[in-house]
This record gives structure tokens, C-alpha cells and sequence, in this order.
């Protein structure tokens, strides 16, 4: 009876989980704060086999505002999938920018690795060209201080600079190798992003890298291959353009003894033969990336101190955001002094992608009033960080052990069952016990068949709508009070589970 009844309230964990995962999936962001606010704990609920969380879900498809309440709740930022992908990967995948961001501002791992290629969200964004989710993964390592780019390229005579720029970190991200020793700019190469490529370059992706021998990878270029073997093989004359003019090798030979100019042959790439045959003269200016974005570390970090989605303003209002003009003041551009909110700051360096920008160095964003160049963004002085850290676990949510608790009601009949579930983590079924299962007051309340929670067009519930008359009829027996005087007895706790027991061992339940 104990199994029977532990099993039936696990079911109708994961009927609601089911259905914050379709909620996560389709956009539906009232019903998820609804099963949210029922039972927090069905944001952890991963589903069986693939193992995709909600979280999953909601940033493959875009959901940045879901995302955010999924976070807010307190759901491991960093879940994996049977494949090994976090959010972050496939928010990358298909270039959600938003998403991204707000993944970000929470500290999502950039550096972890799916388990089938070894791949991070680097390379998840570089294999599908998304530049502005490539400049938010790294954030942390693009320092708001306008010579960032002179380091890069080695032209800093300023060596005060780089206490808060550390530049090796950086080159190890951005070169970390999938499996196969192919990286992030070998991927942008070989599917001619070109914009991507550029950005990479400008970020300091090494141009020499090369892939190695590794029988886990399929490799029909060959080992020690550059990125202008991949890019020869994909066929796109701009991104063999870029890496030449940055000084790629064309005579270098990977493991087959092949140059990018026999790799582009090899592929009937006839439209490579002229820039692959030989080193062009004069080598063509490149302009700076457009996706460059100095400010975006200040920015990210007065978000995360101080918050950026709750709105602080109100009607009187007397310092709009002249963007939005609707939020409340929080930062200044340095330089103009121009101030803005702070979600509408993080919009303007996430996503821009122009050189529109007056008086300032390379990725400085022009600012909307004044087109004065904003390198980094300050702290107004009355803004007060946020009063608290959200709690993470790494708990998936497995058996539960729910108990209903309710308020008192005012009347016998209800226009929704709004049951609380307080869910306890239970052992898996091959342990030696299971916990004790804590059954606490029932809620005589009219369940009604298209309204309640477990519908039977969605998920089923643990006691069905249609035999609530027959559960009404035993629970009627004994008054409110005396079930609170017998809730410490054996025997009437026994005998209302064996109630529930009945209806799902006879399969009428769920």
C-alpha cells in the first residue's frame, strides 16, 4: 500500500512536470508561473530518456522571459541532457541572443562539454554564425577599457592597461579544442560565417591552430588541418579573404599533404583557385568587427549586483530613462554622462552591431542622444544592490513525496484545485526503504473536470475527477476537526491512504 500510494503521488509530480515542460516549450509564460507558484521544486523535472529540463527547453526555443523565471526559482543553471548540452549550448545552437543574456547574467559554464564532440557553447555559436551570442560568452574577458584591442593585436604601448585584462585567459577559451582538435574559428571557416570568423579573429582566436588525429571525429579534410583548409573546403571566397589578409599560410600542408589550394580541388571549389594559387600583393583592409561591444562586461556586472528586470519606476517618476521612458535611471555612460536603465543599456551593447560611434575607440557603442562613443557604463550613486543570492542545487527531480496542504476554505466548492505541493525527495525504487509518506489534510474541495490541474486532456491526476463523489462520501464521514484530532493515528491515516490505494491500484486513477 505505502508503494502504491508513493507511486501514485510521484505520477502526479510528473504529470505537472510534464506540463511545465510543454508550458517551457510553447511560450505559455502564465501557466508556467502558475505550476511554478503551485510546486517550485517542478522547474528541476527533466524528462525521461532525453533528460531535457524545462530550462532546456524554453532557451532551444527562444523563451528568454520563461528562461528568467526558471532561474528566478532556483533551477541549476548548468543541467545536462543525455547529450551532455546545458541551456547555454543550445541557446547558442539557435542563436537566442536574449536568452544568452540573461543565462549570463546568472553565471552560466561557458567552459563545459557535451559529450558527443566534446563542444562548448563557443563552438555551438560559431558552427551557426551567432556573433552576439559569441561577444556575451565572453563577457568576463573583454575588460571596458578602450585599448582591449591594441593588446590584442600586440600594438599597446600602454602596459598599465592589462592589470585587468587577463589576455591568457582569454586565448584559452577562445582556442579550446572539441574533439579533433577542431575549434570554434575552424567551425566559422569551414560554413563561411563570415562575420563570426572576423569576430573571432578580432577576439584573438589563433590563426595556426590545427586539428589532430582523433578517431572519435569524422574527418574528411585530414588531420593537422588549418582554418583555411576548412575554409577552402567550405567554398567561401570572403572568409579565405579574411584569413590571408590576417596572414594565413597557403602553402601549409595538413597530414595528407594537402595545401588549401588542393583541399579547395578536391571540393570543386573552382572559385578559390585564384586566391589559394598564390600570396596576393597587396592585402585588403580589413575594417573592425561590427560585433565588437567594449561596455558589455561593465554592464553585465552592475545587472547581476543590482538586478535589470524588476521595474523601479512609477508614475511620477521623475528621472526617466529617455530610451524606454519608462524605467527609473540606474547607469551612466561614461564620457557624456548620458543615463539610462539598466535593462535598456544591456539591450543597447548586446545588440548592436554598427560603427556608428564618434570619438571612441574600436567596439565603443555610439550613445542614442549624443552618437559620443561609450566605452563603459557606471553606477548611478543612489542604486542599492539586490538584498539576496538565489539558492542552486543540481537535484533532478526523481520520486516525490507529496503532501496537500491547504488553507482553510470558505466554501465546499472550488473553481480550481489550488493544491500546494510540497514535494520531499524520495529513495529510488531499488533502496532498501522508502521515507515515511506524511499525509496531512485532505482538501474538500470540488474537483472540476476541465478546470483542476491533473485534466485528463493534459496530464492525469492522482485521484480522478470522476470518482470524487465516492472519495467525498468517505472523507464526509468524519468532520474537519476529528480529522485533525486522528491525524497522529495509525489507523485513520491508514485508512484514508487506503482510499487513494484504491483507486490506483484498480487503474481508474493515474
Amino acid at each position: 500500500m505505502r508503494f502504491l500510494s508513493i507511486m501514485g503521488n510521484s505520477f502526479g509530480c510528473s504529470a505537472s512536470g510534464e506540463r511545465l515542460v510543454s508550458a517551457a516549450r510553447d511560450g505559455d509564460l502564465q501557466e508556467a508561473k502558475a505550476l511554478l507558484e503551485y510546486n517550485p521544486r517542478l522547474a528541476r523535472y527533466s524528462t525521461f530518456g532525453v533528460r531535457n529540463s524545462p530550462l532546456h527547453y524554453s532557451a532551444a526555443q527562444g523563451h528568454h522571459e520563461i528562461v528568467s523565471l526558471l532561474l528566478e526559482s532556483g533551477v541549476d543553471i548548468n543541467l545536462r541532457n543525455y547529450r551532455g548540452q546545458t541551456a547555454l549550448m543550445q541557446a547558442c545552437q539557435h542563436g537566442h541572443w536574449e536568452v544568452v543574456q540573461n543565462l549570463i547574467i546568472f553565471k552560466a559554464n561557458i567552459r563545459r562539454a557535451d559529450y558527443l564532440n566534446g563542444g562548448t557553447a563557443l563552438h555551438f555559436a560559431a558552427l551557426n554564425g551567432h556573433s552576439r551570442c559569441i561577444r556575451l560568452l565572453l563577457v568576463d574577458y573583454i575588460p571596458s577599457i578602450p585599448d582591449v584591442w591594441n593588446i590584442l593585436r600586440k600594438r599597446s604601448t600602454k602596459h598599465e592597461s592589462t592589470e585587468e585584462f587577463d589576455e591568457s585567459a582569454l586565448h584559452k577559451l577562445i582556442n579550446k579544442p572539441a574533439d579533433g582538435g577542431i575549434t570554434a574559428l575552424h567551425m566559422a571557416a569551414l560554413n563561411g560565417h563570415v562575420e563570426t570568423l572576423q569576430l573571432l579573429l578580432e577576439l584573438g582566436a589563433c590563426i595556426s591552430e590545427v586539428t589532430v588525429e582523433d578517431g572519435t571525429t569524422i574527418d574528411l579534410i585530414g588531420a593537422r588541418s588549418t582554418p583555411l583548409h576548412y575554409a577552402a573546403c567550405g567554398g567561401n571566397l570572403q572568409c579565405c579573404q579574411v584569413l590571408i589578409a590576417r596572414g594565413a599560410n597557403l602553402t601549409a600542408e595538413n597530414a595528407n599533404g594537402w595545401t588549401p589550394l588542393r583541399v579547395a580541388r578536391s571540393w570543386h571549389r573552382d572559385s578559390l583557385e585564384g586566391i589559394l594559387s598564390e600570396q596576393p600583393q597587396v592585402q585588403p583592409q580589413i575594417l573592425p568587427s561590427p560585433y565588437l561591444s567594449l561596455p558589455l562586461m561593465s554592464i553585465v556586472k552592475i545587472a547581476r549586483e543590482f538586478g535589470w528586470r524588476i521595474s523601479n519606476s512609477s508614475i511620477t517618476c521623475l528621472d526617466p530613462c529617455a530610451v524606454c521612458l519608462e524605467r527609473k535611471c540606474t547607469v551612466a555612460a561614461e564620457g557624456c554622462g548620458h543615463e539610462f536603465c539598466t535593462r535598456c543599456a544591456l539591450y543597447l551593447c548586446s545588440t548592436n552591431s554598427t560603427s556608428t560611434a564618434r570619438n571612441g575607440p574600436p567596439g565603443s557603442i555610439a550613445c542614442p542622444l549624443c552618437r559620443y562613443g561609450i566605452v563603459s557604463f557606471v553606477k548611478l550613486p543612489d542604486i542599492s544592490p539586490r538584498i539576496k543570492e538565489i539558492a542552486r542545487t543540481s537535484l533532478s527531480l526523481t520520486f516525490c513525496a507529496c503532501a496537500y496542504e491547504e488553507p482553510e476554505p470558505t466554501s465546499i466548492s472550488s473553481p480550481f484545485c489550488k493544491i500546494e505541493y510540497n514535494c520531499n525527495r524520495i529513495s529510488h525504487v531499488g533502496s532498501s526503504s522508502f521515507r515515511n509518506l506524511s499525509c496531512q489534510k485532505f482538501p474538500l474541495v470540488r474537483l472540476h473536470s476541465s478546470l483542476c490541474m491533473g485534466a485528463p486532456d493534459t496530464s492525469p491526476s492522482l485521484v480522478p475527477c470522476d470518482a470524487e463523489q465516492s472519495l467525498r462520501k468517505h472523507l464526509c464521514k468524519c468532520s474537519r476537526s476529528s480529522l485533525r484530532r486522528s491525524a497522529s493515528n495509525n489507523e485513520s491515516r491508514r485508512s484514508l491512504f487506503s482510499v487513494l490505494n484504491q483507486y490506483v491500484a484498480t487503474g481508474s486513477g493515474c
